[in-house]
């Protein structure tokens, strides 16, 4: 767990945040400006419970069933009712990195101070955090609109002393596992429970820890990318910055940057400069191209993960009647306003363009390990399948068919947002399938950093065949990293192990610190 906790205030909460809380067990704070945010919207809530206004939410029924009035003396059951008739889950269990990752984005929003909840709320979603209790949340049941309800809801059950969670590596009854970190449950008042399962959190979640991916996978496919282009004997002049200039998409320029970058100074590059070889093959020549594309996607997404982890996303919304208009039904000094924040539409859409563009990146990658592979179309010093007595030897043969097998699947993942069911009685008539674009994103990921990783591995064995030329500053130190966890390949191994070997180096970001730190600046 580290040190230094992350602060829960609504308005600055980044992936990267979400991605120490979510992986490194990060604790959270909520200062005190967000708490009194957090305590006069529930005021306000308070004062339209007590005028006895219709509102959605706080004494209605849900979706189509808005049309029924709610008795004041029921108010609290139909917040519990809510939470245990949503919490409709099924498949596989989140794992705890997940669902960190839901806890404290659902916590952010909340303290926004727009969604009418108590502190003792907020404070238990934090103590759960920093307690590390883990609720059991089934993953399938988010249509992305009404927010991840389902999700959310059997995340809620443990606020309320139900449902299950794991903490210290036991799965407990929900009470039982807040008594043994000495946090109580609570019993859900007006808006409570909507508030609680009403939001975008599992969507959002996920997304935080896919970009933080995404873009390792992108600093580590120009890496692998360079390395690859020094192994083939390829040419670092489709870089060149003039090139790029006349054509000045911006994720094109930086991956191009960061290839001259990180082949300065190779000897190897300069051996070949003035050889009879006119123009590379499309992996190499358009990898500005293509890795540009990818980044453009990416930071695309990033830019909607960043809006959307600071934003209020349940439904209605509570605001001081100076920010609302008078079409606001509420009292005197507050306004409550339905609308449509929990839709999922501005991350689905994003994730699933993410998904493409990480699908190309496998694609060209891939290409790249077939041109150090292939005895057809590689360089003459270069062994079939980069092994010694080859024959007798397979290689790195079918790393490239693992490669493949990825790329494929990647490319059959679909996009999930263009998808439409209506529920509730037609009520909810046009959902976004957020959180499934999230999985599919978040497994496009994962194959993308096996595939860069067997890349990596293929550039450096391939590197291994070039006698008497050091590679350029940046791709010998990547050159020397990998060579540090992943010996060279002589005699055939079970080569699954390298694999692993290779993402858990790009996983831990020790290949890009590494570089880095070679290069004396950051990679773009």
């Amino acid at each position: 767990m580290t040190d230094d906790p992350v602060v829960v205030d609504g308005e600055s909460l980044t992936p990267e945040a979400v991605e120490r809380v979510a992986r490194e067990g990060a604790t959270v704070r909520i200062p005190d400006d967000a708490r009194e945010r957090v305590r006069e919207s529930r005021e306000r809530i308070v004062d339209i419970v007590e005028s006895g206004q219709a509102v959605y939410g706080v004494n209605t029924g849900f979706g189509e069933l808005v049309q029924e009035r709610i008795p004041a003396d029921d108010i609290e059951a139909l917040q519990q009712n809510l939470v245990r008739s949503h919490a409709a889950g099924t498949g596989r269990e989140l794992d705890e990195e997940e669902v960190r990752a839901m806890l404290v984005t659902r916590l952010n929003a909340l303290v926004k101070g727009y969604s009418g909840i108590r502190e003792r709320i907020v404070d238990l979603l934090a103590g759960m955090l920093n307690e590390g209790i883990h609720p059991v949340v089934k993953a399938k049941g988010s249509l992305g609109a009404s927010g991840d309800l389902a999700p959310l809801a059997h995340l809620a059950l443990v606020v309320i002393g139900e449902g299950e969670a794991t903490v210290d590596g036991e799965r407990l009854p929900g009470d039982e596992a807040l008594t043994r970190k000495n946090l109580e449950p609570v019993t859900l008042r007006a808006k409570e429970g909507l508030a609680l399962i009403n939001g975008t959190q599992l969507t959002v979640g996920l997304a935080s820890l896919v970009v933080c991916d995404a873009e390792r996978a992108m600093r580590a496919a120009d890496i692998a990318g360079a390395m690859t282009t020094e192994a083939t004997m390829a040419t670092t002049a489709s870089s060149h910055a003039s090139i790029q200039r006349v054509r000045p998409h911006r994720g094109q320029a930086e991956s191009a940057e960061n290839i001259r970058r990180l082949t300065q100074n190779s000897e190897i590059v300069e051996s070949h400069r003035n050889c009879d070889r006119v123009q590379d093959a499309y992996s190499l020549r358009c990898l500005p191209q293509v890795h540009g594309a990818v980044r453009d996607s990416i930071r695309h997404l990033r830019e909607a993960v960043e809006t959307e982890l600071n934003s209020a996303t349940d439904n209605p919304l509570v605001f001081a009647a100076e920010e609302a208009d008078d079409r606001a039904s509420g009292t005197e000094g507050a306004a409550v306003l339905s609308g449509g924040n929990f839709h999922g539409e501005p991350l689905a859409l994003r994730l699933d363009y993410a998904t493409s563009g990480l699908s190309e990146l496998t694609s060209i990658s891939e290409r790249r390990i077939d041109r150090m592979l292939n005895p057809n179309v590689q360089e003459e010093y270069l062994p079939p399948f980069l092994t010694e007595r080859s024959g007798l030897r397979s290689g790195y043969m079918i790393a490239q068919y693992t490669a493949a097998d990825l790329v494929s699947t990647n490319r059959s993942q679909g996009r999930p947002s263009v998808d439409n069911i209506p529920v509730s009685g037609n009520q909810e008539d046009h959902v976004s399938m957020s959180a499934q674009s999230a999985y599919v994103a978040r497994e496009t990921v994962e194959s993308t950093l096996s595939v860069v990783g067997i890349e990596l591995a293929c550039a450096a064995q391939a590197l291994d065949f070039v006698a008497g030329q050091a590679p350029g500053v940046g791709t010998e130190a990547a050159y020397q990293t990998i060579r540090d966890r992943l010996a060279h390949l002589d005699d055939d191994r079970p080569i699954h192990r390298d694999m692993e070997v290779m993402t858990e180096i790009l996983c831990s970001d020790t290949l890009l610190e590494n570089v880095e730190a070679a290069l004396g600046a950051k990679l773009a």
